[in-house]
């Protein structure tokens, strides 16, 4: 399960700056903020937030509505955090999917208590593993998935209907794997274990398909899994 890390839209000072003092009193990690929207998708491009606090009305021409647009082709979450109850403005929101609205002005307590329903629905998707390739964006069911193979600095994503080459190192997508349900067998593999069918000496078959096995992984392999379920 990845951290809660909050990213702030919003073109208030005082308002950031309350924000700020109650996600960190709730040890919230704050991955930055800004008040207008190339800096603002700029920077969550970079830190890739688990949520966003959005403000609808910023210091630029665009907005939070079209910041909202940019979260949800991302697959990012948010929060509008807005005054603006005006028709116009509803009627663009409604053509976005946020996990929820602040109102202001709010309490703490609305605030925290809008963040944990939102964090819980974020938790109910952490099976689900995004990724670009070939200038396209897949998301995918982490139970679909074989195994990854690790290829230079880029990294195969194989399920049993496809095969992803991303790019990627295979560090970086298996910490995005809940660990619970994955084990490196091998130093450039890493497979689901409720898709193992046999362990062998040096080769751990998964499906149809044959894995290394490094010979110093073999009795961790064993232990993870008498206490990992099958799938049914």
């Amino acid at each position: 399960m990845n951290k809660l890390n909050v990213y702030i839209v919003e073109d208030e000072p005082l308002i950031v700056m309350s924000l700020k003092m109650a996600l960190k009193k709730n040890n919230i990690a704050i991955a930055g903020s800004s008040d207008e929207y190339e800096e603002a998708v700029a920077q969550i491009s970079k830190t890739q937030p688990t949520l966003v606090l959005l403000d609808i009305q910023l210091q630029s021409n665009k907005d939070g509505v079209d910041i909202a647009h940019y979260l949800s082709n991302e697959q990012i979450p948010y929060l509008f955090l807005t005054s603006q109850t005006d028709p116009v403005t509803l009627s663009r929101v409604k053509e976005t999917n946020p996990l929820g609205y602040i109102v202001k002005p709010f309490t703490e307590a609305g605030l925290l208590s809008n963040i944990t329903l939102a964090w819980h629905t974020i938790n109910q998707d952490e099976e689900k593993l995004s990724f670009k390739t070939e200038g396209k964006k897949y998301t995918i069911n982490q139970s679909s998935i074989q195994y990854l193979k690790a290829f230079d600095n880029y990294c195969y994503i194989v399920t049993s209907a496809k095969e992803y080459l991303v790019p990627h190192t295979l560090k970086c997508i298996s910490e995005a794997l809940n660990q619970a349900h994955f084990f490196q067998c091998h130093r450039s593999y890493w497979i689901n274990l409720r898709k193992v069918v046999a362990v062998a000496t040096d080769f751990v078959q998964v499906d149809s398909v044959e894995v290394p096995l490094g010979y110093s992984r073999k009795k961790k392999l064993s232990a993870r899994m008498a206490e990992t379920p099958t799938l049914n």
